[in-house]
């Protein structure tokens, strides 16, 4: 896999999570707006960081497994990583809210229910 194999485990994320939006209708992807200005607030600070880090010798990224496409110094595939990584965790975390939401209104339905049985 060589070069590619920083892009494929990207690749990987996206698959893994794109069934929540398919099946749980997470709407993530519906809220383009505001999931752009998440994405680019926390880009904005890590890319900095790992610019930083970068320059200043702290840590450097193995051509072997990135494609050699860089820009500043860091690799696209890190600039990737800074959008496919918080996607999936914002597709994870809506698609969790979701279905304790409905394993609620689930438990109140039978609450209410019960509760109607039980005062006939």
């Amino acid at each position: 896999m060589g070069s590619l194999e920083y892009l494929a485990l990207l690749a990987l994320c996206l698959v893994v999570t794109a069934p929540l939006e398919l099946f749980l209708h997470v709407r993530v992807y519906r809220q383009g707006l505001r999931l752009a200005l998440a994405l680019a607030c926390m880009g904005a600070v890590f890319v900095g960081w790992d610019l930083l880090g970068a320059r200043l010798g702290h840590w450097d990224y193995n051509p072997a497994y990135t494609t050699g496409i860089r820009a500043l110094g860091l690799p696209l595939e890190e600039y990737l990583f800074f959008v496919v990584v918080p996607l999936c965790g914002i597709m994870a975390y809506e698609a969790v809210r979701l279905t304790l939401d409905d394993v609620r209104a689930r438990l109140r339905t039978h609450h209410t229910q019960r509760t109607q049985r039980s005062r006939r």
